[in-house]
C-alpha cells in the first residue's frame, strides 16, 4: 500500500470517527433535551378559582391534577381542586385525593380504584396508588424542584406571600399592659398572638396596621399620682418607670384598704384629669410617656414593633361624641345616679357606660376608640387580641356598636387566647417579663457553655444565648392552641430536642452552616436531575413547597401553632435528607444540587419564623 492510500484510509478514519462523534452529540443533546422538558411546562396549566399558581408551584400541579381528574369523574374542577390534600404520612406520596368529599354515589374505596386504573401518569405525576377511599399521587419532585427553587431564589424573604389581602387596611389591637402593672404573662400572650396575626395579614397581602392600646387612663391613674406625692422617687422613676410605678401603685393600694379616705383622693384626682386639670394632666402624661420609652426596649427585645401607641386617654372626643349618640338612640338608662345599658335581652347583662360622679368606664373609652378608629382608618377588618376573660366584655362593646347603628361593626373580631399558668422565675415569684427574659437568658446561656468547643466559636454569646431564650419563650407560647390554657414549663423550654424554639433556631443555625462551609455561591443553574429519585429528597421538596398554603390557610384560624407545626416539620424532613445527602464531599453538580435544595429550605424556614417574631439565628 503505497503513502496515497495510507493517507486516504487515515483520513476515512477520520471522517468516520468525526461522524461518530457527531451523533453521540446529537444523541445525547436530544436525550438531554428530553430530560430539560419534563421540567417545562408540557401540561397547560388551567386557572382553578382559589388558586394561585404564581405564586404557589404546588398550585400549578394540582391545578393540573384536578383538571385531569375531571375528565375521569363527573365533578366540578374547583370541588376536586378542593379535594386534594397532603397525605397523613409522606410514604402515601406528595397530594392524596379524599374521595368522600366528592359526595359520588357508590363506595369510596372503589372509586379511588376505578380513578388509579384509568389515569394518565404525566410530567406532572409518576405514579398513583389507591388506598382504600383516598387516591395517592406521587409528583416529579425534580419537576417540582425546578419551579420551586427558582420562584423562591426570585422572590427570597417574599416568598411565601401573596395578595389576596388586595392592600385593604385591617388593624390589629394587641398587647396593650395597664401603665403602673406588671407586664405579665396575659400581656405576653396577647403580644406573640397580635404580633403573630399582623404578620400572617401581611403575608396575605393586607395593609396593617398594628396598635398597642395602652390602660393609661381610669381611677386608679388618680390612685397612682396620690401614691407617688407620698412615695414617689424622680430617681427611681427614671432608672425603672414601669417597676417604680408598680411598687408606689402596691404601696397606694395598702394605705387605701385602710383609709377610705384615699379613695375619695383618687376619685377627685381622676376627676381633675377628666376635667382637663393642666396640673394633673401633667404628672400623668410623665409617668405614660416614661413608661412607652420602656415598654419600647422590652418589645425591640421581643423583636416586635407597633406603628402607633394609642391609650385610653386619647379617645375624649370619640368618647362624648359615642355617649350623645346612645342619649340619641335612647340606649341609655339611669340607675342611682349612673347611665347604664341594658343588654340582658341578648343574654349581655346590664353595661355601666358612665359612673353616678360623670367619670367614664373602660367600655365608653372602648366605644369612642372604635369610633375613631374606623373615621381614621377606614379599616377593612379590625381584630382585637385580647385574653377570653374578657369575652363579654367584648361581646358587649360590638353589641353597642351594632345597635348605634354602625355598618362596621360587623368588620371588628375578638380573637381569645387561654391564660398562662406558672409565668414565674424558677423561684417561684411572680415578676414583671423583663425578669422573665433576664433569667431565660441566663439559664440558656449555662446550656450553651456546656459544649465548650461549640461555646467557643460563637460571638457574642450572651446575645445569642437572649435570641434563643426568647425564642424558647415565643415557640413554647405559639405551640398551645389560642384559646387553651397551657403551662410554662422551664424544663422543656430549653431543650434543643423536641419541638422547641432552640430546636427551631439551631434547624436554621445548622443549614447556615452548610452554605459556609461548602464555600460554594447557591447556584440557581444547578443541575437538579442529580438530587435523584430519594425519598428524602422528595419529602423535603414537597415540605418546602407546602408552604405558601400553610400560610394562606393561617388567616382562617389565626393559629401560631400551625405555622409553628410547619417549621418543625420541615426542620425534620431536613435532618432526614441530610443523613444521606451531604453536600461537602459530594461531586460538584451533585453538591450544586443539594446546596439549592438546602438553601430553598433555609430561606423557607427563615420566614415561617419571622411570622413567629424569632430573629434566625445563622450561628449557635
Amino acid at each position: 500500500m503505497d503513502q496515497r492510500q495510507e493517507c486516504k484510509l487515515a483520513i476515512e478514519r477520520v471522517d468516520k470517527a468525526l461522524k461518530d462523534a457527531q451523533e453521540t452529540i446529537a444523541a445525547e443533546a436530544a436525550a438531554f433535551a428530553a430530560e430539560k422538558a419534563k421540567l417545562g411546562s408540557v401540561v397547560e396549566v388551567p386557572t382553578i378559582e382559589g388558586s394561585d399558581p404564581d405564586t404557589d408551584p404546588l398550585d400549578a400541579f394540582k391545578n393540573v391534577l384536578a383538571a385531569q381528574l375531571s375528565t375521569l369523574v363527573d365533578v366540578d374542577i374547583k370541588i376536586l381542586y378542593d379535594a386534594l390534600e397532603a397525605p397523613r404520612a409522606s410514604e402515601n406520596g406528595h397530594i392524596a385525593l379524599s374521595v368522600p368529599r366528592l359526595r359520588l354515589k357508590g363506595a369510596p374505596a372503589a372509586i379511588a380504584a376505578d380513578i388509579v386504573a384509568k389515569f394518565q401518569l404525566n410530567d406532572y405525576v409518576l405514579s398513583t396508588k389507591a388506598d382504600g377511599p383516598f387516591v395517592n399521587f406521587f409528583l416529579n419532585h425534580i419537576k417540582l424542584a425546578d419551579s420551586l427553587f427558582h420562584k423562591i431564589y426570585d422572590t427570597k424573604e417574599k416568598w411565601g406571600c401573596n395578595k389576596s389581602g388586595g392592600d385593604k387596611k385591617v388593624i390589629v389591637e394587641f398587647s396593650s399592659p395597664n401603665i403602673a402593672k406588671p407586664f405579665h404573662a396575659g400581656h405576653l400572650r396577647s403580644t406573640i398572638i397580635g404580633s403573630f396575626v399582623r404578620n400572617i395579614l401581611q403575608a396575605n397581602g393586607y395593609d396593617t396596621l398594628s396598635m398597642n392600646y395602652l390602660g393609661d387612663w381610669g381611677k386608679q391613674y388618680g390612685l397612682l399620682a396620690v401614691g407617688f406625692e407620698r412615695y414617689g422617687s424622680e430617681e427611681k422613676l427614671l432608672e425603672d418607670p414601669i417597676k417604680h410605678l408598680f411598687d408606689v401603685y402596691v404601696r397606694i393600694n395598702v394605705d387605701a384598704k385602710e383609709n377610705e379616705a384615699v379613695h375619695d383622693e383618687a376619685r377627685a384626682y381622676f376627676k381633675k384629669m377628666e376635667e382637663g386639670d393642666e396640673a394633673a394632666l401633667k404628672i400623668w402624661s410623665r409617668f405614660r410617656d416614661l413608661s412607652i420609652v420602656k415598654y419600647k426596649d422590652i418589645y425591640a427585645r421581643l423583636n416586635i414593633a407597633f406603628d402607633v401607641y394609642s391609650g385610653e386617654s386619647q379617645v375624649t372626643d370619640g368618647m362624648d361624641r359615642a355617649l350623645k349618640m346612645l342619649h340619641e338612640k335612647n340606649l341609655l338608662t339611669e340607675s342611682d345616679g349612673a347611665l347604664i345599658i341594658d343588654l340582658t335581652k341578648y343574654k349581655l347583662g346590664i353595661c355601666v357606660v358612665q359612673k353616678k360622679d360623670g367619670t367614664t368606664l373602660y367600655i365608653t373609652r372602648d366605644i369612642g376608640a372604635a369610633l375613631e378608629r374606623y373615621e381614621k382608618y377606614g379599616f377593612e377588618h379590625m381584630y382585637y387580641i385580647v385574653a377570653s376573660q374578657q369575652d363579654l366584655h367584648l361581646k358587649q362593646l360590638f353589641k353597642i356598636l351594632e345597635l348605634l347603628g354602625f355598618d362596621w361593626a360587623k368588620k371588628v373580631t375578638h380573637l381569645n387566647f387561654g391564660m398562662v399558668g406558672g409565668m414565674s422565675t424558677r423561684k417561684g415569684t411572680v415578676v414583671f417579663l423583663e425578669e422573665i427574659l433576664e433569667e431565660t437568658r441566663d439559664a440558656m446561656h449555662e446550656v450553651m457553655k456546656k459544649n465548650e468547643h461549640k461555646y467557643a466559636q460563637i460571638e457574642e454569646p450572651l446575645e445569642v444565648a437572649d435570641n434563643i431564650g426568647i425564642s424558647a419563650i415565643m415557640v413554647q407560647d405559639a405551640s398551645a392552641r389560642r384559646i387553651k390554657n397551657y403551662d410554662f414549663d422551664w424544663k422543656r423550654m430549653f431543650s434543643f430536642e423536641g419541638d422547641t424554639g432552640p430546636y427551631l433556631q439551631y434547624a436554621h443555625a445548622r443549614l447556615c452552616s452548610i452554605e459556609r462551609k461548602t464555600e460554594m455561591e447557591v447556584n440557581p443553574k444547578a443541575d437538579l436531575r442529580h438530587l435523584g429519585d430519594s425519598r428524602a429528597a422528595g419529602d423535603l421538596i414537597t415540605m418546602i413547597a407546602r408552604y405558601p398554603q400553610i400560610v394562606r390557610e393561617t388567616t382562617r384560624s389565626f393559629e401560631p401553632v400551625n405555622i409553628v407545626g410547619y417549621a418543625m416539620k420541615l426542620s425534620h424532613n431536613v435532618s432526614q435528607a441530610l443523613e444521606s445527602m451531604y453536600v461537602m464531599g459530594a461531586e460538584k453538580e451533585v453538591a450544586e444540587a443539594r446546596l439549592f435544595m438546602y438553601w430553598s429550605a433555609r430561606i423557607t424556614l427563615g420566614n415561617a419564623m419571622r411570622l413567629l417574631n424569632l430573629k434566625p439565628q445563622e450561628r449557635m
